[in-house]
């Protein structure tokens, strides 16, 4: 494969779906993956034969296979988590880095030449901690994160190259695993992020576990006695109903529960109440972060799969006063935003007149003391400042003759350092003197990709110090970083255009598993014409096939 100059690429590693796209001839173009879609779930599977299954393939194995296969990884970015799949265990950055490296094999495959450096999106909300995983994900996966950008902002810079006036958006972003709501202004050619709020912890997948509880509720069995296979299930019958959109929805339970439950809207409003609720608050942040009113809103734009549920697009008009915009579809406008701030970095004539100002999602501070309490959180950058920015604040020694000044920087909004995330902290000598006549000025400088630098300058000798916080994963050293190389190495993964025909089996598979009677007949004689006509290894004859098959799928509704 020949190489190629940089590509403007943008990336949206998702937590249920993932996109690629690039930009050329003067737009953002979505890349398909080997299938012709543009959206490949974020799922993992190890087959049988020890080989990487990542997305529609894998997805339906979640079914059939649950013990070797997963989904929703990305929630755990950033933790201690790992996960087992068959007899090894994974991190969700190298399971994240699977889902990458699948995406760059589609774009390889569809541009003709290899791909390297890239722009990936992020929950607005994602930590510190969190936006280094991703870099090393995409390390891993043999790209280069040139950089990383809000996925708020890039769902706004897509929108904004459509915009001909000043316009003022809220975007409403609620994927499956993340929610952010982030306040742009779009005014001659500056596209002028404002205020954002969050939580990393919430998204589509939390509607779908409280529906899972409520089936729960009424087949009378704990989650914690179903099995792997009885848990996908109902999951999977839970994430049908969910994206149904009529009323009342039913939610079809196959064997071993057989059974169909109808639940109302005013039943999901109760089960989804505590999550509605929690959507609210973010809201209301960001907008008071602002300080603007939901009346200067011009537009409301929803991006993220899960703003497709009817409850969840009431909530936002109810709190905002206007119906939400889908214009672009909330799925995919993350990957062409990635890819137009990929052709701004390159100074693409198309887009060269788009400033994108940003801001910093969180506030970063020292821990200090004040009135005898120690462990109290000072902000130097406070939350929604506009990035890169540069902020200094004078701090006094102690203790008479203190010698050292210990400098602990955290994020967050809390008042006490330890309920704070913990991002880094070094050692300062200073002269000994009086308590509190030794002054030492702190300055923060936060750079657009989230790079930290700390500058420590002792006031009586004019003497300072740099620190720049490491942007390498907390706790990942070189060598667990090579073990991470070798295992992911290890794993075989399948020639890419065998995808549709691995895919169609595995979903012909998890059909047969889920169907009953006439439609698990059909189910079956379909499977077995597919695998007797695979052995032939006849590509020509086995499109077709493939096509033929699908088609009747088609039809059975199936």
């Amino acid at each position: 494969m020949k190489k190629q100059s940089a590509s403007a690429i943008g990336i949206d590693l998702g937590t249920t779906n993932s996109a690629i796209a690039i930009w050329r001839n003067e737009s953002a173009e979505l890349i398909p993956n080997a299938l012709g879609h543009y959206l490949t779930p974020s799922v993992v599977s190890i087959d049988e034969h020890g080989q990487v299954l990542v997305g529609e393939a894998a997805h339906s194995r979640l079914i059939t296979r649950p013990q070797e296969t997963v989904a929703a990884f990305k929630r755990y970015m950033g933790t201690d988590k790992v996960i087992t799949l068959g007899s090894q265990q994974y991190t969700p950055t190298e399971l994240s880095s699977l889902v990458l490296q699948s995406l760059k094999a589609d774009a390889e495959a569809y541009l003709g030449h290899s791909i390297s450096e890239v722009v990936i999106s992020v929950p607005a909300y994602f930590s510190d901690q969190q936006r280094k995983q991703v870099q090393l994900a995409a390390e891993l996966a043999g790209l280069d994160a040139v950089r990383l950008i809000n996925e708020p902002t890039a769902a706004c810079l897509a929108h904004s190259l459509h915009q001909t006036h000043d316009r003022r958006f809220l975007v409403f972003d609620l994927g499956g695993g993340t929610f952010d709501v982030t306040v742009v202004e779009h005014q001659q050619g500056f596209v002028d992020v404002r205020a954002s709020a969050g939580d990393n912890q919430l998204g589509g997948e939390d509607f779908t576990h409280q529906l899972l509880a409520f089936v729960c509720q009424e087949l009378e069995r704990s989650p914690e006695t179903l099995t792997l296979a009885e848990k996908a299930k109902l999951v999977a019958a839970c994430e049908r109903a969910k994206k149904q959109p009529q009323n009342p929805v039913t939610i079809e339970l196959t064997d071993p529960f057989n059974r169909t439950l109808t639940v109302t809207n005013e039943q999901l409003d109760t089960i989804w109440k505590d999550t509605l609720t929690r959507l609210s608050q973010p809201l209301r942040q960001a907008m008071g972060d602002a300080r603007i009113s939901p009346q200067e809103i011009d537009e409301l734009i929803f991006v993220g799969g899960a703003t497709h549920l009817k409850q969840v697009q009431q909530l936002a008009t109810r709190l905002i006063g206007r119906f939400g915009s889908m214009e672009l579809d909330p799925d995919l406008v993350v990957a062409m935003g990635a890819a137009t701030q990929a052709a701004c970095r390159l100074r693409d004539e198309a887009v060269e007149e788009i400033v994108l100002t940003d801001v910093a999602p969180f506030s970063l501070g020292i821990a200090a003391s004040r009135d005898n309490q120690t462990g109290i959180f000072t902000p130097i950058i406070e939350r929604n400042t506009v990035v890169p920015t540069s902020r200094v604040e004078r701090f006094y020694t102690l203790h008479d003759q203190q010698t050292v000044v210990n400098i602990e920087v955290y994020q967050g909004e809390r008042l006490w350092v330890k309920e704070n995330i913990f991002i880094d902290n070094f050692e300062v000598k200073v002269p000994e003197n009086d308590k509190g006549k030794e002054a030492i000025d702190v300055r923060f400088s936060y750079d657009i990709n989230g790079l930290l630098e700390v500058d420590v300058t002792i006031l009586s000798t004019n003497e300072t110090i740099q620190k720049v916080i490491d942007r390498s994963p907390v706790g990942i050293t070189d060598e667990m970083k090579a073990q991470s190389h070798a295992r992911l190495a290890r794993l075989k993964i399948h020639q890419r255009d065998q995808l549709p025909n691995i895919t169609l089996s595995e979903k012909l598979s998890r059909l047969y598993e889920e169907k009953l009677g006439w439609e698990r007949h059909r189910v079956e004689e379909l499977l077995l014409s597919f695998t007797q006509i695979l052995e032939t290894q006849d590509n020509e004859l086995i499109r077709q096939a493939r096509t033929e098959i699908e088609k009747q799928l088609k039809e059975l509704n199936l």
